[in-house]
């Protein structure tokens, strides 16, 4: 079921990006150089497409990026948490198995 939600979602977008990419194969000229309009010396002829495309996937990297170090706090404590707990186990099984079963008191109902 959840192979079937992912392709239900996936299929589409890259129908539309396949789409995309057809009809804006145009070479556009970028220039990485903002100084010389006329001839700029680090400029490359790419499709627009391809322009699109990359700048849509360096936000995502930088999203991705900007999300993972935000949440660096609440990972340093689920970590910080996981140690606790496994030493609280290790306590609590070493104290069971100090204490024999005859030296605890015997259960009662309580009712007289």
């Amino acid at each position: 079921m959840k192979a079937f939600l992912k392709a239900l979602v996936l299929v589409p977008i890259a129908l539309l990006i396949v789409l995309f990419s057809v009809a804006n194969r145009a070479p556009v000229r970028v220039s990485l150089d903002p100084f010389s309009r006329d001839l700029p010396t680090l400029s490359y002829e790419l499709p627009l497409f391809a322009v699109v495309l990359a700048a849509i996937a360096i936000g995502v990297l930088i999203g991705g990026l900007a999300s993972w170090l935000a949440q660096g706090k609440h990972r340093k404590a689920a970590r910080r948490n996981r140690r606790e707990v496994e030493t609280l186990r290790s306590e609590t099984q070493a104290l069971r198995s100090a204490v024999p079963d005859s030296a605890l008191p015997a259960l009662t109902s309580g009712r007289h």
